[in-house]
């Protein structure tokens, strides 16, 4: 009877110890994040397996487990960059990039969980520095801003191809540009406007009046071929046509036969 307590203690303390242990090789990853191992006797952070997926694992307890996200993010970006002449310009920007997750051990050894700050900032912050360079504010403001958006893309994902970080999309969502260059731009950019508008006002104009002259002619030629072709004897076929006709009307009317200036029947009514 004076053994039982001691043997129930021995028995809670290991109880309390393999819950302990229990706790300590537990982990749950939860859906969009992957796991790094880290084996504290056996060589470190694990680069030559997959990472642990979500779920529930069960590690040594003397291992640890980095847990990343492995979804999609984003990360905005306000920069103050020059352009080709010299004049700084703000652009707001932003990069959609994800770890790469058969590179998440590598991505752990060799930049950590803070990799943002240590390569993706200080890639697209390059990559922006040199392609603005290329271009004056007024390609920045108007047309060029596609063509920008495609280059920093491109750059900082060739600065990024070996850090284990895949580069999605680059975004350019605001150019700021100083206020009296910005001014000088938009009067530039109304006045060509202005322009187009008074030259296509001009091209009009002149298709309309070619359209009239072209028309004035077509009547003129087909005037002159029918004046060609009345001769005397086809008037008077068709002024003997008509008086036929008027006389075969029922309308009360009085035709003298005689002869008018063209020698021509003279057709007289009632009134």
């Amino acid at each position: 009877m004076e053994k039982l307590p001691k043997i129930a203690l021995t028995v809670i303390f290991v109880a309390v110890v393999l819950i302990i242990l229990l706790a300590k090789s537990a982990v749950t990853i939860d859906s969009g994040e992957a796991g790094v191992l880290y084996k504290t006797f056996d060589g470190g952070v694990v680069t030559d397996e997959p990472a642990l997926g979500e779920g529930f694992h069960f590690i040594a307890p003397w291992n640890k487990v980095h847990i990343y996200e492995v979804r999609q993010q984003e990360l905005f970006e306000k920069m103050k960059v020059l352009s080709s002449n010299g004049l700084e310009i703000q652009i707001d920007a932003s990069a959609w990039y994800q770890p790469e997750s058969k590179n998440l051990g590598n991505l752990h050894q060799t930049l950590g969980q803070n990799y943002l700050q240590r390569v993706i900032q200080p890639a697209i912050r390059s990559a922006a520095r040199s392609v603005v360079g290329r271009y004056t504010p007024e390609q920045l403001y108007s047309s060029k801003r596609d063509i920008i958006q495609d280059e920093i893309f491109e750059e900082t994902r060739k600065i990024l191809s070996k850090q284990y970080v895949q580069l999605n999309e680059v975004l350019v969502r605001d150019v700021t540009l100083p206020s009296t260059i910005k001014e000088a731009i938009e009067r530039k950019l109304k006045q060509e406007q202005e322009s187009l508008e008074y030259e296509f006002r001009l091209v009009t104009a002149a298709k309309e009046a070619e359209k009239v002259i072209i028309e004035a002619q077509g009547k003129a030629e087909s005037n002159r071929i029918l004046s060609a072709s009345l001769t005397d004897k086809i008037l008077q076929d068709k002024g003997i046509d008509a008086t036929i006709k008027l006389a075969e009307s029922p309308n009360s009317k009085v035709i003298v036969i005689g002869s008018g200036d063209s020698g021509m029947p003279i057709i007289l009514g009632n009134q």
